[in-house]
Formats: C-alpha cells, sequence, structure tokens
C-alpha cells in the first residue's frame, strides 16, 4: 500500500536518511502501536513518557510532583538510549491533566533541565482532557543525537 508520505520527493527512505526505532528496559514499553522513540538523522523524537515506573510497572506517585519526575526519568533513559541526553533536548511539550499542576511540574523540569547544562529546550505545555491510564502528566521529547 502507498501512502502520500511514500511518494514524495523528500521522504526519509528516499534521501537516504536512516529511521530507527529505540527501545530499552530503563523505561516503560510503550502502551499502544507505537515506539519508544524514533530517530531519523540527528534529531531522536521520544514519544509521551508517562510517569510509570520500568521496575514495577506502576505510578510514581503520590503525587504529581513524583510523576513529574518519573516521566522525566523515562525520557532521559530513553533519549541516552538514542545516543542523546537531556542535555541535548531541544523541544519538549508537557501534557497535563490539571493545568493548575503547572507551577509543581515546572519545578520538577527546571531542576532536571538546569542540572543537565546547556541550553534550555523549547517548551509548550497544556491542559489535555485526560491522559493514558489517568496520568496526571506526560512528557514527550525531541532531541539532537550525540555522534
Amino acid at each position: 500500500m502507498t501512502t502520500a508520505d511514500d511518494t514524495r520527493t523528500d521522504h526519509p527512505a528516499r534521501t537516504g536518511t536512516s529511521v530507527h526505532a529505540v527501545h530499552t528496559d530503563a523505561a516503560p514499553a510503550a502502551v499502544g502501536a507505537y515506539s519508544q522513540a524514533v530517530v531519523v538523522g540527528d534529531l531522536v523524537f521520544v514519544s509521551g513518557q508517562l510517569p510509570i515506573d520500568p521496575a514495577t510497572g506502576e505510578f510514581a506517585g503520590p503525587g504529581v510532583r513524583e510523576e513529574a519526575a518519573q516521566s522525566l526519568r523515562n525520557g532521559a533513559a530513553v533519549l541516552e538510549a538514542a545516543g542523546s541526553g537531556v542535555a541535548h533536548v531541544v523541544k519538549t511539550t508537557v501534557l497535563l491533566a490539571d493545568i493548575d499542576d503547572f507551577a509543581v511540574v515546572n519545578e520538577v523540569y527546571a531542576e532536571v533541565f538546569s542540572a543537565a547544562g546547556g541550553v534550555l529546550p523549547a517548551r509548550a505545555a497544556y491542559q489535555v482532557g485526560a491522559l493514558p491510564k489517568g496520568a496526571r502528566v506526560e512528557i514527550e521529547f525531541v532531541g539532537a543525537v550525540v555522534r
């Protein structure tokens, strides 16, 4: 089956740019039909990371602070598996079940990215209707792959 993307002349498969999935056991497995991350060229696109502790399969908790910290740890693990890291993140998207949690999540976020050094990434943050499995926070990342 050919899709519109397959016929574009700038499609990665046609430009020689490699595209590959990333998986690590140091972060929770995908909860659907998607990859933990995909590397294309010098960028890694990390799927939204829920606050699931990969050792237990349970949410970190009891509060949103712990959930945010776990989502960030999970993202860091996937970034590292892809040859990147927190210091090389260029963009994040933070999804919140309640925008009133923004200040607390922002504190944890600032601690992680400030400690990593480098440039603070661009970011968007949104309140959403609901997150998978009843999470309060989910974070996705785009990072540069360091070769």
